[in-house]
């Protein structure tokens, strides 16, 4: 711990209080009181009332002061570019930072903007030791009793330290940091040093171009056309006076507009007491101060610019967005923040301002699994075939995951059709019904790993209603027959899976311990059409990442597009970690895939193999699984498509939700088949189409009677025990295997249904 003393010698590091005994840290405690009373009265209020001097030893013990090198370094930093590239390193584009800064040499800058800047912010700079008690003291009375001025308490040497390492937040244990570091940082460097590096880093408002602007340099050049060095006084007062209230005090707006008069008053206003501060101070003379107070300021600022503009594509602002939350997790891990600290809002406010910062200005390099390749190729395709998804309704959006099955890491997406016409990110951002694609997630594969259905159950398909009497409809019709698992996923049956949830939750299932593994949110698991896509929502990555998960033995592995984020010096700050996490057995997951099959090569519901096969007959060979969804009045449209090594996660509709024709589904198709083909033509082996699905060595075999989906048995049947036999044929099961045959054999069914059934089945219809 560095201890608070008087600064003896400008070059002697601090001391730590080392592994000491509480006697001794109590001693110190003294000590520091006699030394240094106005700081230790501050940490203590800071502590709040009540606890006691142990625990204040404690927290400053905790305190740990950077080495010299480091801690110059961190304050002596200025922005640097920070980049986002490819998985193989090419560039994607550098971050935007939307902040000018050019550091320049303390000869570089003008000794009237070094006296303003001291007479305004620091009238002891030359003095302190990086500290001012009493005026840190009235700054906390006046944070604590709500009285006073409410300016004062930050040094220079503070104010750089906030700027450059510690943020604003409110916490203890940052304020902590601020006055043992600044007691530090006073040893370190030269007062010169200091208020060059303060100069050099801190926010100037906007020049005019709008733009924002941080340094003495940015400003002079940016505000009055000059350079720092030869500033006048006047001029150097009002640039001393932006740091209060840059944005408010800058002689500019946003669009690098002159502001009105009434709005320039304020910075105006602010540059004469500048002046007087440097009066008051000794700086100029009482002549020199009624002269320069005389002085039309406005007419030295510089008319408006043109700034040039970048633009940016889906794939810059979702890198950007997934960076700085894990750059915000970064600083939060490395500061030590607690989640008692983050349940103030300012300082997790404050911590997200400071990552979004740290990702603009730092110098990172955020390297993405985007194969750019990959990559490229989805966008050609989003604009060639985009226009397949068009019908009588107008132009539908569409929104695009390609997801590596055993990592997760994201090699490509379609945000939409256009970015320029429509922001709105269609693969991360938009959230829709799933419809029937989220069948096979939440209602048949958790039945199936829960043991209660084969490959080759029945399932009923008999008209049937919702608790509240509203018929249960499959577009035009009311229902069949008894079917099979097979039968319900080729063409997507609503009352099947209506009934395998209904058995789910009568079984006392936790559906949402499932869910919730994949990162679902969905506020309640007792809506009856929930398995039909009702009362959730959800995002293609969501819904690509689920079926990421079968494809995967069952395995979830959160997707991810960020991999690395290295600092200037190659130092990893953070590195992708796989965190994969069993939602279904092995067993499950290949039965499943088997059946997926199945609705891919019957065609019953997408025409995706085979226009696919048309195109390409590789890939229309390759082992495709997958699944369609749609939703109410044909408002949404899905595909997600499998094969052993990535999952393709489609949608497609309006941002309106509005309904699309009713050929939504085979414009899907056709266009999933020709991205597909895009993909495969830019880089064959990423589709793997030599790779197969096979059934895990742990599935359950059972032979089954095909009418009843259960072993053959005698049966009970309205009095009569009836040998039931017949054809049979092989069922999977994840668990338990097939029982025997009994009267209610099937998932759902009234006991009407299952009279009708019993005399098809007796009769061989």
């Amino acid at each position: 711990m560095f201890k608070f003393r008087k600064k003896k010698n400008k070059n002697k590091d601090s001391q730590a209080l080392g592994g000491l005994d509480f006697l001794s840290i109590f001693m110190r405690t003294l000590k520091l009181l006699s030394d240094f009373i106005y700081v230790v009265i501050i940490l203590v209020m800071m502590l709040g009332a009540g606890l006691g001097l142990g625990y204040l030893a404690s927290q400053i013990d905790s305190v740990k002061v950077p080495s010299k090198e480091t801690l110059v370094k961190q304050v002596s930093s200025v922005t640097l570019v920070s980049q986002m590239t490819y998985a193989d390193g090419s560039l994607i584009s550098d971050v935007d930072t939307d902040l000018l800064r050019t550091p320049v040499e303390s000869s570089a800058i003008s000794q009237n903007i070094k006296n303003a800047i001291i007479s305004t912010e620091d009238e002891n700079f030359e003095s302190h030791d990086g500290v001012v008690p009493k005026a840190v003291f009235r700054a906390l009375l006046t944070s604590v009793g709500g009285v006073g001025e409410t300016s004062g308490g930050s040094t220079l040497t503070q104010q750089l330290l906030k700027q450059q390492i510690l943020g604003d937040d409110p916490t203890f244990k940052r304020k902590a940091k601020e006055i043992i570091y600044a007691l530090a940082l006073e040893r370190y460097m030269s007062k010169d040093e200091i208020l060059t590096a303060y100069l050099n880093v801190s926010p100037f408002g906007r020049n005019n171009k709008g733009q924002n602007i941080a340094g003495v340099e940015e400003a002079a050049q940016g505000i009055f056309g000059v350079s720092a060095k030869d500033l006048t006084i006047p001029q150097a007062a009002f640039i001393a006076g932006l740091p209060q209230s840059p944005i408010v005090y800058s002689p500019y707006n946003s669009d690098g507009s002159l502001k009105d008069a009434d709005d320039l008053s304020y910075g105006v206003s602010r540059q004469k007491d500048v002046l007087y501060n440097m009066y008051r101070s000794g700086y100029i003379s009482k002549e020199e101060y009624e002269n320069y107070k005389a002085y039309d300021i406005t007419q030295d600022f510089l008319s408006s610019g043109v700034a040039e503009t970048t633009s940016h594509d889906y794939l810059y602002y979702s890198v950007f967005d997934e960076a700085k939350d894990l750059m915000y997790d970064y600083l939060i891990k490395r500061d030590g923040v607690s989640d008692q600290d983050l349940k103030n809002d300012e300082t997790k406010q404050a911590y997200q301002d400071l990552a979004e910062e740290a990702l603009k200005t730092g110098g990172y390099t955020v390297k993405t699994t985007i194969n750019s390749t990959v990559y490229n190729a989805m966008q050609t395709a989003a604009a060639t075939y985009g226009s397949l998804l068009d019908d009588s309704t107008g132009e539908v959006q569409m929104g695009n995951v390609l997801m590596d099955n055993s990592t997760g890491a994201i090699l490509g997406f379609v945000g939409g059709r256009d970015y320029n016409e429509n922001q709105n990110n269609h693969a991360f951002n938009s959230y829709r019904s799933p419809g029937s694609s989220i069948k096979p997630i939440l209602a048949y594969s958790v039945a199936i790993d829960q043991g209660l259905m084969g490959s080759a159950s029945i399932l009923s398909n008999y008209p049937t209603t919702f608790s509240s009497g509203e018929k249960i409809m499959h577009d035009t019709s009311e229902g069949t027959a008894m079917i099979t698992l097979q039968e319900a996923l080729n063409s997507s049956w609503n009352i099947p899976a209506y009934w395998t949830y209904q058995k789910l939750l009568s079984e006392g299932v936790d559906v949402e311990s499932y869910m919730s593994k994949m990162g679902y949110l969905i506020d309640n698991y007792n809506i009856e059409s929930l398995p039909l896509g009702g009362g959730i929502d959800v995002s293609v990555f969501q819904q690509t990442n689920a079926y990421q998960t079968l494809a995967n033995g069952g395995v979830y592995n959160e997707g991810y597009m960020v991999d690395s984020i290295v600092d200037s010096d190659g130092t990893v700050i953070y590195q992708h970690e796989a965190n994969p996490v069993r939602v279904y057995s092995a067993a499950t997951a290949s039965i499943m895939e088997e059946l997926l099959r199945g609705v891919i090569k019957s065609g019953t519901t997408t025409s995706f193999k085979s226009v696919l096969t048309g195109l390409n007959s590789t890939l229309g060979n390759a082992d495709w699984v997958g699944k369609t969804g749609t939703s109410n009045n044909y408002v949404d449209s899905w595909l997600v498509v499998s094969t052993p090594n990535v999952t393709l996660g489609s949608w497609a509709g309006h941002d309106d939700s509005s309904a699309m024709s009713t050929s939504s589904g085979t414009n899907n198709n056709k266009y999933i088949a020709n991205l597909v083909n895009m993909i495969y033509q830019a880089a064959p082996e990423v589709i793997g189409t030599s790779d197969k699905f096979t059934l895990d060595s742990s599935v359950i075999k059972s032979d089954v009677l095909v009418s009843t989906g259960l072993k053959p048995a005698t049966v009970s049947i309205n009095g009569s025990n009836v040998s039931v036999s017949g054809t049979t044929t092989t069922s999977y099961w994840a668990k338990n295997g097939a029982g025997n045959t009994v009267y209610k054999f099937a998932i759902g069914g009234s006991d009407s249904d299952y009279q009708d059934a019993w005399q098809k089945i007796l009769s061989g219809k």
